[in-house]
């Protein structure tokens, strides 16, 4: 597949390493020097240094016989404009914009992004990915990850394994006979930043991040028997009024009318500005740092601080404060990766990137084949992925312990109408069945040819 990305910021960069990665053609642009050569020092793909809404340059990234832009820049009038060249002039088929400001997705301008006037296949608004990517989290205490598959038949929940946990130390195959009628299958486990795709010798060791698929309704019996039995947070602080502060409060009011919640903002102009759009909400104009400020959102009684603001170090120490005063659980948005290793020791307990959102709604589409959702997790260590078996697929109609799937690749669950199976040796996947796999690093092309080629899925 032969790609145009416009951008070389992190998420430029990460969706580049991904792709490149996998034997793609690949061609990054952008206007800042330093950027170009970091591309063209680490990744193996070509990398120009220019505008990239501007045509010369397109045709110089050979966007004439590209398969897909991805317009990631800083601009949103960049992206746009990009898009609307490739297609127009080069006739590029997928055509992928970040767009930050919420004035362009305004539902009374939907039809800005038609064929007819600005034809752009996919936009990607960071900020409400992000806010929704925490709401998913704020609904299921005691995770540090949850992603819903097959219209949240399925959920692949990561938590942290603790000295307290009833089922460190027990080998995997054993989870089935201490807990013979719980839908639950254990896909992965991340050791040391190293991911284990998990086997049924392995056992799960205190400071592990274990990834385990659930059928939904056994949610809260799956979250016990990793020792989590933490209860929905109904008081809940905010730090931070942009966009995916204000978007998380709004779905907090319109959604959960019995959760009590205060959000703080540093800004005056845009905390009267938030607090005008909010109808329950209590905003509190002021530092997260200051103690006087914490105190009057009552931080002691509150379950759970998110803090998202556009500051990590604000993000990170207002978390800490907060934890210190009482409260009981730090949803912490987090850009600067390198902060990542320090986190847990710190005792923040859920971290949110937004890259990685970002990167992971962004593969989605990139993704051959049937496949119908993808997320990444922890910096590209691995990707679940959902797709959709057909007829010809040598998955369907064979016992899973028949099948020679590569070495760090597994099923992690099927779903059959309304009907959740957790993968036995025995179990038979059906032709339009729904399949979530889990693909360590670097083994996802292989999954693609499996998906793509193999099973017909063209």
């Amino acid at each position: 597949m032969k790609v145009v990305i416009c951008g070389a910021g992190q998420v430029g960069y990460n969706i580049a390493r991904h792709l490149a990665s996998e034997n793609n053609d690949v061609t990054v642009i952008d206007q800042r020097p330093e950027l170009v050569r970091k591309i063209r020092d680490s990744l193996d793909v070509k990398a120009l240094e220019g505008f990239a809404s501007h045509p010369d340059m397109l045709e110089q990234a050979g966007a004439a016989d590209s398969d897909m832009v991805i317009a990631v820049t800083f601009a949103d009038e960049v992206n746009m404009v990009a898009c609307q060249v490739c297609h127009s002039i080069f006739k590029v088929p997928t055509k992928i914009a970040r767009v930050r400001h919420q004035s362009y997705l305004k539902p009374m301008w939907r039809d800005l992004f038609s064929r007819d006037n600005m034809p752009i296949d996919v936009i990607i608004s960071p900020e409400i990915e992000v806010a929704r990517a925490v709401i998913r989290r704020l609904q299921v205490p005691g995770a540090i990850d949850m992603i819903p598959f097959a219209d949240d038949k399925v959920r692949v929940v990561g938590v942290r394994c603790t000295s307290e946990c009833p089922v460190i130390n027990t080998p995997l195959r054993q989870l089935t006979e201490l807990f013979p009628d719980l839908n639950i299958f254990v896909v992965g486990i991340i050791r040391d930043d190293h991911m284990i795709v998990a086997s049924g010798d392995e056992q799960m060791l205190p400071g592990d991040d274990v990834y385990f698929a659930t059928d939904t309704n056994h949610m809260e019996r799956a979250l016990a028997a990793f020792g989590h039995e933490e209860k929905e947070a109904r008081r809940i602080i905010t730090v931070g009024g942009g966009n995916i502060g204000l978007f998380i409060a709004l779905e907090i009011e319109q959604h959960h009318p019995g959760v009590n919640h205060k959000l703080i903002e540093i800004d005056e102009a845009r905390a009267e500005q938030v607090a005008n759009l909010l109808s329950r909400g209590v905003v509190l104009h002021g530092s997260a740092l200051d103690h006087e400020i914490l105190l009057e959102a009552n931080v002691a009684d509150a379950e759970t601080i998110v803090a998202v603001s556009n500051d990590d170090e604000v993000n990170i120490l207002s978390s800490l404060l907060a934890k210190r005063y009482g409260t009981k659980r730090a949803v912490t948005l987090i850009n600067n990766t390198s902060y990542g290793p320090l986190i847990a020791s710190l005792g923040i307990d859920v971290v949110v990137s937004p890259r990685d959102v970002t990167v992971s709604t962004i593969l989605q589409h990139v993704r051959r084949g049937r496949i119908r959702a993808v997320h990444s997790i922890r910096e590209g260590l691995a990707e679940l992925i959902e797709a959709e078996a057909l007829e010809t697929s040598p998955l369907v109609g064979t016992p899973l312990r028949e099948i020679k799937l590569p070495p760090g690749i597994i099923v992690g669950a099927i779903v059959r109408g309304d009907s959740v199976i957790m993968p036995r040796g025995d179990s038979v996947v059906r032709a339009n069945d729904r399949v979530i796999i889990l693909a360590a690093g670097g083994l996802v092309k292989k999954v693609e040819k499996l998906f793509s080629v193999r099973l017909d899925f063209f």
